[in-house]
């Protein structure tokens, strides 16, 4: 079986992490889409598809899961044709997981299988929260993996994000 995972990953936190290694442990490969590829150097997207793409390429790695293919995807903004769009950059998939509303209705009125994969301690792993605690200065690094910490401290991701922040008035 062949699994799609769709995700922004801002930043990839633990809860996609144990929602990817299960479906890992069940799949004989996941396609892991970075969702909004083309958004970065923003509060709400502050690092870019191929900064996200290290963060879940060594966190998968570093706990011994190889069986994953990472895709880029850039907005269409256009939902009618977003399936196709994703379609023509990924292999063919058996199932799509998702909890995102949404995400698994387009895919089911294509024909898709959308399964719900668990959740995982939804509140505190959440990006929105752990971008929240990076520009606060509060303790965020047990939200991630090991390897989204050191692609942070590499991109100096937490002085990016305060610039972002700063306004010019």
């Amino acid at each position: 079986m062949r699994a799609l995972y769709i995700g922004r990953f801002q930043p990839y936190h633990l809860g996609h992490h144990a929602v990817i290694e299960e479906i890992a442990s069940e799949a004989d490969e996941v396609i892991i889409c970075i969702g909004s590829a083309q958004r970065s150097h923003e509060l709400e997207n502050p690092f870019t598809a191929g900064e996200r793409y290290l963060m879940i390429s060594k966190s998968l790695r570093d706990d011994g899961v190889f069986n994953f293919y990472i895709v880029p995807i850039l907005d269409v903004n256009w939902n009618a044709v977003w399936v196709s769009h994703v379609q023509s950059l990924i292999p063919p998939v058996d199932v799509v997981l998702t909890n995102n509303p949404l995400i698994g209705r387009l895919f089911d009125e294509k024909g898709y299988e959308v399964r719900a994969p668990s959740l995982f301690n939804r509140k505190e792993y959440a990006g929105t929260e752990i971008r929240r605690r990076m520009l606060n200065h509060e303790q965020w690094a047990d939200l991630v993996p090991k390897a989204v910490v050191e692609v942070v401290k590499e991109i100096d991701g937490i002085r990016r994000m305060e610039n972002l922040s700063r306004s010019d008035t």
